[in-house]
């Protein structure tokens, strides 16, 4: 086994003494995509801003630090000795979208147009604009752009850039599907061209569907990190599913992550119904979202999937008495059930330690073994108790957010976007801990997700949101998971296949033989057994 001070000779950069350290790095080629997968905390960004340039590696040396002449001997015989001899000397130009993308609108001033006009070297700002959806927004300034759309420009930008090697630092980040896709679609021109690009990306469908080959990072967060060598995208996320890297053999996760190939018959029936409604309607000035009737029962969780824009939180605020409906009515009215919500934004704006916000929403179950072993340590907010909740980061705070909506005592739980943030390893050990609460306390849980792999994962059935975002929703009542994720696949026009190692989804080429096929039978997202192709 690896273990780090074996690695010492292959120290990339360390950030001061007894501070993270990075050992190797990922080997970027001209005409290839290169996925970086792993845990949080583990160097992918480090890494990122090594070959942008941003941070010049020091190789474990503080006191006497190498110019990049060195630097790029330390690499002599990969592709990183050129790589670096091409940086140190101004030969190399990099494009480089960071991880956060919150100061955009600090930092950024004027209109959408504007700031690509001004990136657009190559005369591409038109191409862009319309493979990522950005024309309704060209004229608004970047300081009131949402989450998504300055994801979008930011891409957008970089993509308008003149460069050799691009770099994209989570780039799915507050996107749903759709967009994601329009993304690894876009960004996958730049391989055509001979560029060389790297990604680093938790939504393991999107890395799948956007890289050629992947680098695994692996090791303990904030301590230091190791990066594999470049294995070929399918068999490269299988291992880091399996948990063991052949190539270090090294075991960095004591179990494999497991998708449980569902069949695309009728799940399990539920029978005990929690929560209900008729068909609702809530109207806005310029939008309106109408929603079919539909029924939560103990023991399940619905799977909500949609565009940005189309309604979903709406629902959310209608189902959790944030909002009144302008027509229909629930069976239980939202005030008189017991009802646990995790908001899509959640607020760090808490004076306290995470184990006192913990506290005040588990009451006296938090001092139980249970609490400690069934939600706290899957989400590994043990080690976190005594920080204090403002000094959380992201994915620390989401955690805790999450943790604090399932400590309460409800009938139904009502997550929105529980993964952002988090890295695959959290977002699947949230579905399990989600799903586990739900079935032990015999209550439901309503989960809004863009991630389909989280929704794979946890599921039981989905409602669907379809419509013109911006303008109307409409959401089905809640399907069978096969009818659910045919019909949104379908709005999408895009197919799934399983992996047959793992059971993980898969997203098929665009007109590929699978693809083509899929579509033709009109199985979207399973393919029957005895028609396996």
């Amino acid at each position: 086994m690896n273990l780090p001070d074996e690695l010492e000779e292959e120290c990339s950069h360390r950030y001061g003494v007894n501070a993270f350290k990075l050992y190797r790095l990922p080997t970027p080629l001209p005409g290839t995509v290169l996925g970086l997968l792993g845990k949080n905390g583990t160097g992918k960004s480090t890494a990122l801003q090594i070959l942008a340039g941003e941070i010049k590696p020091n190789l474990g040396r503080l006191g006497t630090p190498p110019d990049w002449s060195e630097i790029a001997k330390h690499f002599r015989g990969s592709v990183l000795y050129d790589y670096f001899s091409r940086l140190g000397e101004g030969r190399l130009k990099v494009i480089h979208k960071p991880q956060y993308i919150t100061d955009i609108p600090r930092l950024v001033k004027g209109t959408v147009r504007e700031v690509l006009g001004r990136a657009d070297e190559r005369g591409l700002m038109g191409w862009a604009v319309e493979a990522l959806e950005l024309g309704e927004v060209l004229d608004r300034t970047v300081e009131v752009l949402s989450g998504g759309e300055c994801q979008r420009l930011a891409v957008a930008a970089a993509l308008c850039r003149e460069g050799d090697v691009y770099l994209f630092d989570e780039p799915s980040s507050y996107l749903d599907v759709r967009q994601r896709l329009n993304v690894a679609k876009a960004v996958r021109r730049l391989k055509a061209e001979g560029k060389t690009v790297l990604v680093a990306e938790h939504d393991i469908a999107m890395l799948d569907y956007l890289s050629d080959n992947v680098c695994l990072i692996y090791g303990s967060p904030s301590i230091y990190g190791i990066v594999s060598l470049p294995y070929g995208v399918r068999t490269g996320i299988n291992i880091y599913l399996e948990g063991y890297l052949p190539s270090d053999n090294v075991r960095f996760r004591r179990e494999p992550i497991r998708f449980h190939v569902k069949p695309p018959t009728a799940a399990r029936e539920y029978e005990t119904p929690l929560f209900q409604w008729t068909e609702l309607e809530k109207r806005y000035e310029g939008f309106t979202l109408k929603v079919k009737p539909g029924v939560l029962h103990a023991g399940e969780v619905i799977g909500v999937l949609g565009p940005n824009g189309i309604g979903k939180t709406t629902f959310v605020r209608l189902l959790t008495g944030g909002e009144k409906p302008d027509g229909g009515e629930f069976l239980v009215a939202p005030e008189d059930a017991s009802i646990s919500y995790k908001p899509q934004y959640v607020s760090a704006e808490y004076s306290g330690t995470v184990a006192e916000y913990l506290e005040e929403a588990a009451e006296a179950e938090f001092q139980s073994e249970r609490f400690k072993a069934e939600i706290l340590g899957p989400l590994g907010l043990v080690k976190l108790l005594d920080r204090e909740v403002e000094e959380l980061s992201g994915g620390e705070l989401q955690k805790a957010a999450i943790a604090a909506c399932l400590a309460r005592k409800a009938a139904v739980y009502v997550l929105d976007e529980p993964s952002a943030f988090l890295d695959v390893e959290e977002r699947l050990a949230v579905a399990r801990v989600i799903r586990k609460n739900v079935e032990r306390l015999s209550s439901a849980a309503l989960v809004v997700e863009h991630d389909i792999v989280v929704q794979d994962f946890i599921a039981n059935r989905l409602m669907v949101f379809l419509g013109e975002p911006g303008r109307q929703g409409e959401a089905s009542p809640p399907l069978q998971l096969r009818e659910g994720m045919n019909r949104f696949l379908a709005d999408l026009e895009i197919t799934f296949r399983r992996d047959p190692q793992t059971g993980r989804p898969r997203v098929n080429k665009e007109g590929s033989k699978l693809d083509r096929y899929q579509k033709e039978i009109g199985e979207y997202y399973y393919i029957p057994a005895k028609e396996k192709v």
